[in-house]
C-alpha cells in the first residue's frame, strides 16, 4: 500500500478490513441533502471536509507496555525536579524546612528527609543560619557527585551542540512564520533536550541562523530563523526513504511506519477514509502549507507529518498533549488536533497515564523500551547512574546495620 510502510501482519489485516467496502457518502451530505446555492460551494465543501474528518472515530485502546515506558521514568524525574528546585535557589543552597513546604508543588508524597534517605548522594546536609542572629538550621547544597554530574552534562551538551542547533532550526522551519515564542521554547526545553541557558549562551553563537527579538526573560520575546538551511529541511521520514533507496537501489516513497495495535478494529467509514488518505503523497512538514485548506485530507497528512517530526525530535519520542497545544498557532494545529493521535493509532499512541494525555511515537519503542535513542539521552543515563550509586550505597549501609543488629541480638 503506497504512502505507508506496513508489516505483513498489518497488510493482511487491512486487506481483510478493506474487502467488501463500498464508496462512502460523506456525512455532511446526509445532514444536508439539498445542494447549496452557487455562491456557497466553497463553504459547503469546507463543511463536508470538517464533518467527514471530525466524524471519523477510532476507539481508544490502552497499551500497557507504552504506559509502562512512561511509568519507568517516574522515579528519576521526581529526583530531577528536587535537584532543579535546589539549584534554582540563590547560591544553590536551601533550608531544609523551605524545601519541605514545597512538597506539594514538587509532587512529593513523603517527607524531604525520607526523600534524602532514599536518594543519598544528591545533596550534602549542613547547619547554617537563615538570618545572621537566628538559630542554626539544616541546609542542603549539591554534593560533590552532583557537581561532577553537572560538569558532565555541560560536556555532553557541548559535544552535541550541532544536534541542538539542528533541532532549533527544524522547529523554526516548521512553524508558520519561521518565528516561535522564546518563552514557549524555554518551557519545552526538557522535551527536546535544550540546555537551561540555550537562549542566552547558545543562540548568540549562531547569528547566521537565529535572531532573538526581545529579552529572554520577557514573555513577549521571539526566536526568529534568519536563514533557511536545506540540510535541515528533511524530515525523519524523508531521510529514511532516501537511506532505503540508497541501500536497495530502488526508489522508495516517503511513508509512515504503521503497526496497528492488537485488537484494533476499524469501522467501514474509517477504513475507506484511511485507504484514500494513505494514497496521498507525503507532504513534508517543512513545505509551505499556507495554500492548504485547514480541513482537507492533505492538511491532515501534513499535520500528521509534523506530529511525527516533533515526536522524532523529542528526547523520549513522546510529548504531553498540553505542551503540543501551546504551539497550535505556530504549527497551524486545529482545536481538535489531539484526535489525530487516535485516528492514526497505527502511528501514534495516546497515553492517559498519570491523568495527562501524552502522544507517543509507536515506532520508537519495542514494548516498554525506547529503541530510537537520542544522543542527548546520555545525560539522563548519567543521572540515573548517579542515583543508582546512591541506592547501592544505601542498600550496603542497611545490610551492615542489619548484620550489626543481628550480632548484637546474638550476644545478649
Amino acid at each position: 500500500m503506497s504512502g505507508m510502510h506496513l508489516n505483513k501482519q498489518t497488510i493482511s489485516h487491512l486487506k481483510n478490513l478493506f474487502s467488501n467496502s463500498h464508496s462512502l457518502m460523506p456525512s455532511a451530505y446526509i445532514l444536508s441533502p439539498n445542494p447549496p446555492p452557487v455562491g456557497q460551494h466553497s463553504r459547503f465543501r469546507l463543511a463536508i471536509q470538517l464533518a467527514t474528518i471530525s466524524s471519523l472515530k477510532v476507539c481508544w485502546r490502552k497499551d500497557p507496555k507504552l504506559d509502562q515506558a512512561i511509568d519507568n521514568d517516574k522515579k528519576w524525574r521526581l529526583c530531577a525536579r528536587v535537584v532543579k528546585e535546589v539549584l534554582n535557589e540563590p547560591g544553590q543552597v536551601i533550608p531544609l524546612r523551605y524545601l519541605e513546604k514545597r512538597r506539594e508543588r514538587l509532587r512529593l508524597n513523603f517527607k524531604i528527609t525520607t526523600f534524602l534517605n532514599k536518594n543519598p548522594g544528591l545533596f550534602d546536609k549542613y547547619l547554617d543560619r537563615i538570618k545572621p542572629k537566628s538559630e542554626l538550621v539544616p541546609f542542603l547544597r549539591m554534593s560533590e557527585r552532583l557537581r561532577i554530574f553537572l560538569e558532565e552534562e555541560k560536556r555532553i551538551n557541548l559535544q552535541n551542540e550541532p544536534l541542538i542547533v539542528a533541532k532549533l532550526c527544524k522547529l523554526l522551519m516548521m512553524s508558520k512564520d519561521r518565528v516561535v515564542s522564546a518563552h514557549k521554547l524555554f518551557h519545552v526545553k526538557r522535551e527536546f533536550g535544550f540546555p537551561n541557558d540555550f537562549l542566552v549562551n547558545l543562540v548568540p553563537k549562531y547569528p547566521q541562523y537565529f535572531r532573538l527579538v526581545g529579552s529572554p526573560e520577557e514573555e513577549k520575546s521571539f526566536l526568529e530563523l534568519i536563514s533557511w538551511d536545506p540540510k535541515f529541511a528533511k524530515s525523519v521520514i524523508e531521510q529514511r526513504a532516501e537511506d532505503e533507496s540508497s541501500l536497495t537501489g530502488v526508489r522508495v516513497r516517503p511513508s509512515f511506519n504503521v503497526k496497528l495495535p492488537p485488537g484494533v478494529f476499524l469501522k467501514k467509514e474509517m477504513r475507506e477514509w484511511l485507504r484514500d488518505w494513505t494514497e496521498l503523497p507525503f507532504i513534508s512538514p517543512y513545505e509551505d502549507a499556507s495554500h492548504l485548506d485547514q480541513a482537507s485530507r492533505e492538511m491532515e497528512k501534513r499535520t500528521v507529518g509534523i506530529f511525527h517530526e516533533l515526536l522524532s525530535l523529542s528526547l523520549f519520542k513522546r510529548i504531553p498533549i498540553p505542551i503540543l497545544g501551546k504551539f497550535s498557532e505556530e504549527f497551524r494545529f486545529s482545536n481538535a488536533f489531539s484526535s489525530a493521535f487516535t485516528r492514526h493509532s497505527g502511528i501514534f499512541y495516546l497515553s492517559l497515564k498519570g491523568g495527562i494525555k501524552t502522544a507517543v511515537l509507536r515506532e520508537a519503542y519495542k514494548d516498554d523500551e525506547l529503541i530510537d535513542r537520542d544522543p542527548l539521552l546520555e545525560i539522563t543515563d548519567k543521572f540515573i547512574q548517579l542515583l543508582g550509586e546512591g541506592h547501592r550505597e544505601r542498600a550496603e549501609q542497611l545490610r551492615i546495620l542489619k548484620n550489626m543488629e543481628a550480632v548484637a541480638m546474638k550476644n545478649r
